[in-house]
């Protein structure tokens, strides 16, 4: 688990608000970047991740091992493993990762010319057994299970590459695998307050940097310039962020056309995007019409929003994922754009965290029953190929009694993308 002197290099976003007691920071110019005082609070309010985050995560890790029979849970470099302990480490050839066994101190596998690198992440209290250069990580992991694991089950982190799960196979080979994601996704599928406020922030950012380069749309703009501007006004704040911009018949292609279309009058314009803020995502979907919309553009505006309301309704503990999805599939149906997947070609949403895509799904099959603390996209669209399309996307998470909107600023219409709040 990490340091507490590694806690203090996290930095970023909940550094910059700490500091500053919650002044806004300001640009290179002198002049303040923002003047939106509900980022300037949830900035100001924002706290770090501690040692005692980490201890619960591992907590809540241990008791849904137990409940599932899983002895030992085995994470390479990815979210989950920062997620679990805090430690970022680049993935490649050379195995490396931790392995969790309940009632005692995590254990990690590194390759030992690595050694010294890991302790400078690794808590002192916290073994790190090495392997080198001619040896197998694999029969490592193998003898760790048996030193530390009353049973030869070793649950595995699913984004585990295929490679490491192969080695296993081959030269540890009476280690039984078994799928961790009960282990994995129950316990980051719920987030924490902190985690919720890093995804508002984030989300909030998002919204005002758009808004800020749609005011800088101009004839004859193509899509690299204003992804251009939508990150230099993300820059503005302190993030690395943007935006993928669509226009005119490209944004009925849900995630982009290869094909050059630059910015003409009575083109609809397509944005989708997010940024980071202490790792957590954000993801924000608008369509506006650059000149006057069409009254077939509006129509279709009008309904895809009236879905995204009817998602949110739906959004609530108790109610299942495709209870959601099924929500906003039914304004679009009866609005007379096709059944199933037709023209709303695509699920209604993903969970949302550190990752920008992860468990859960909004989609028809997925029978889980919603608790609280879960956060979603909420990003219905209509898609008419040769002509456009229209998406509007917001993040949402779940509420004792409902949902919230992250990050505020729902999009009024198709000529106000983010509502005055």
């Amino acid at each position: 688990m990490i340091s507490r002197r590694e806690l203090f290099k996290l930095g970023g976003l909940t550094a910059m608000a700490v500091a500053s007691t919650g002044k806004l920071r300001a640009s290179s110019s002198g002049v303040a970047c923002f003047q939106d005082k509900k980022l300037e609070a949830v900035l100001k309010n924002l706290m770090p991740l501690e040692v005692r985050d980490y201890e619960e995560r591992l907590e809540r890790a241990y008791q849904l091992m137990a409940e599932n029979r899983l002895p030992a849970f085995f994470i390479e470099p990815g979210p989950s493993l920062q997620y679990f302990t805090g430690v970022a480490w680049r993935r490649s050839e050379r195995t490396f990762g931790v392995i969790l066994f309940p009632g005692r101190k995590p254990v990690w596998v590194c390759s030992k010319f690595e050694l010294e690198r890991a302790r400078e992440m690794v808590s002192i209290d916290q073994e790190v057994r090495t392997w080198e250069e001619n040896e197998s990580p694999f029969k490592l992991i193998g003898k760790t299970l048996k030193d530390y694991a009353r049973a030869q089950t070793l649950a595995v982190e699913p984004s585990t590459r295929a490679f490491i799960l192969y080695g296993i196979r081959k030269d540890a080979p009476e280690t039984q695998l078994a799928d961790g994601s009960a282990v994995s996704e129950g316990c980051r599928g719920i987030k924490s307050e902190k985690e919720i406020s890093y995804m508002e922030a984030a989300n909030r950012i998002t919204k005002l940097s758009y808004r800020e380069a749609f005011k800088k749309i101009e004839d004859g703009m193509s899509p690299e310039e204003l992804s251009r501007l939508i990150r230099e006004e993300h820059s503005k704040y302190g993030v690395i962020g943007g935006g993928s911009p669509s226009f005119g018949p490209n944004s009925a292609f849900p995630h982009g056309s290869r094909q050059k279309r630059d910015l003409k009058a009575g083109d609809v314009v397509l944005v989708d995007g997010g940024c980071r803020v202490e790792g957590y995502s954000s993801d924000v979907t608008r369509s506006i019409v650059f000149g006057k919309p069409s009254d077939k553009q509006k129509r279709i505006w009008d309904v895809v929003r009236k879905a995204q309301q009817a998602a949110f309704k739906a959004c609530r503990p108790g109610a299942s994922c495709e209870d959601v999805d099924r929500a906003a599939r039914k304004v679009i149906e009866e609005a007379g754009f096709g059944s199933g997947y037709e023209y709303f070609s695509h699920r209604l949403g993903h969970g949302i965290g550190l990752e920008g895509h992860e468990y859960p799904y909004l989609v028809q099959g997925n029978k889980l029953k919603i608790p609280p603390g879960m956060t979603f996209s909420n990003e219905p669209g209509i898609y008419v190929y040769g002509e456009f399309g229209i998406r509007t996307e917001d993040c949402m998470v779940v509420t004792g009694d409902g949902a919230r909107i992250l990050g505020g600023m729902e999009a009024a219409s198709v000529e106000q993308p983010f509502a005055e709040e």
